[in-house]
């Protein structure tokens, strides 16, 4: 079964084949099908996560997953939640720039903004949240919906060159590192991502009889 990806973040790609290896899927992401990127207007994850997946769906003519997660910290009121991947405003292209080398000038603004607004703040508990969405057809009346948690603390300073977006500066006590300072085979054992895609997982062989 093909299912398209609402995201052309490879390393999402990558992450999302190795958490849900072993369903009879083909997961593709939805650039390679020339299909542009959704709006998301929307205030809360499983309201855009929705709103990707339903337009990837129509778009491709058929079965479709979004993931939309983010980071929120306690002390900011949940911030920057689901403008994590642009709390610091959009960077621009530079002249020839490829996507991925954009992504990373992007991840640095927002770290640099995030450590500004917790600049003399003690509380700086956090938590990436990753909610999944999938659709059989984008008229789906029952829409699989998977949510994942993992807690944290914010640094004082990024470590580590693993990983992507906040992952230098998010601080996992149980591990005793940062997100980007594990492997991904550690990372996709732990993360918000592997707790949904766990969900997720139980979920298509429950209504969609997937086994694997």
């Amino acid at each position: 079964m093909r299912l398209v990806l609402a995201s052309n973040n490879a390393k999402k790609l990558s992450e999302l084949r190795a958490l849900l290896a072993g369903l009879p899927l083909q997961i593709v992401a939805q650039d390679e099908l020339g299909i542009a990127e959704a709006d998301e207007p929307h205030h809360t994850f499983i309201e855009n996560a929705l709103a990707k997946a339903r337009h990837a769906a129509a778009a491709c003519g058929g079965a479709a997953i979004a993931d939309d997660s983010g980071l929120c910290v306690h002390v900011l009121g949940g911030a920057p939640g689901v403008i994590s991947a642009h709390y610091a405003g959009e960077v621009e292209p530079l002249a020839g720039e490829e996507r991925e080398a954009r992504r990373r000038r992007q991840d640095a603004a927002n770290n640099e903004r995030l450590l500004a607004q917790l600049r003399g703040m003690a509380d700086r508990r956090g938590h990436f949240i990753s909610t999944l969405v999938a659709v059989r057809h984008a008229g789906d009346p029952e829409p699989l919906v998977a949510v994942g948690r993992w807690p944290g603390e914010i640094l004082l300073a990024p470590r580590g060159a693993q990983g992507f977006g906040y992952d230098p500066l998010m601080f996992i006590p149980e591990l005793g590192a940062t997100v980007a300072e594990i492997d991904a085979e550690t990372k996709n054992r732990h993360s918000h991502r592997a707790r949904s895609a766990a969900l997720m997982r139980e979920l298509m062989h429950e209504a969609w009889h997937l086994v694997g």
